[in-house]
């Protein structure tokens, strides 16, 4: 992913917020921007430079908090026994082939409508009010894109986190319902951010049981052509 070479280092003041998945984890910005880049890293299509990275990932992952640090372990072990070959086509296999494992964040709540074209043009000018010009072969709504922009720009990463966590969680029923290693990359995704509320839970479990819109008859293509290009794998 073109991004990764991006800088987005943790830096400036920190601020304590309490945050977790099953509990409640008090952990600090700068610890958050650090778990997104990590997990940015991770989400993302596992080339041929990740197996180098991966010592280096997992030290920084151990100085974490269980709740972000400890799944990321998990995936990183199993990242790690797993050869390049097969860990790649893994990825493809669960992320490409099957739309309940998308990493497109955009597609749980709006499908393949022109809502989702408009999403994802409000996202571009989000990362473009930051200095974040992406390639025309990248969708701004990959989850590992939005981790690599809440890890330089934490306010505004965490609002678009929130905004799309109905797809987060969506996503990581799905990945845990199959077993995928990936479910763990996801879970400590969803420990930097507030617990769920009632509402979004119910949203969830709407969104859960109706599946993503589809578009009605006669409008327009779903997104203008400097949103949506051909080229849209990450791969």
């Amino acid at each position: 992913m073109s991004v990764h070479g991006r800088s987005g280092r943790p830096s400036g003041t920190t601020q304590a917020r309490t945050f977790g998945r099953k509990d409640r984890t008090t952990v600090t910005d700068a610890q958050c921007r650090t778990a997104w880049q990590l997990q940015s890293l991770l989400i993302s299509y596992p080339d041929e430079q990740l197996a180098p990275r991966l010592p280096l990932i997992s030290g920084v992952s151990a100085a974490l908090p269980e709740s972000l640090g400890d799944p990321l372990a998990r995936f990183l072990a199993y990242a790690s026994a797993t050869p390049p070959v097969t860990l790649a086509a893994e990825y493809v296999a669960t992320f490409d082939h099957h739309k309940r494992f998308s990493p497109y964040l955009t597609y749980f709540t709006h499908g393949d409508t022109r809502n989702r074209g408009m999403a994802l043009l409000g996202i571009k000018h989000t990362y473009r009010r930051f200095g974040l010009i992406l390639d025309d072969a990248e969708l701004p709504d990959h989850l590992a894109v939005i981790l690599e922009f809440a890890a330089a720009h934490p306010e505004p990463g965490r609002q678009l986190l929130t905004r799309y966590r109905a797809g987060l969680e969506l996503l990581h029923r799905g990945l845990c319902d199959s077993g995928s290693p990936w479910t763990d990359v996801v879970d400590s995704v969803t420990a930097t951010l507030p617990p769920l509320r009632s509402r979004d839970h119910d949203r969830i479990a709407h969104l859960a049981a109706a599946g993503p819109p589809d578009e009605a008859v006669g409008l327009d293509p779903f997104a203008p052509p400097e949103v949506i290009s051909q080229g849209d794998l990450r791969r």
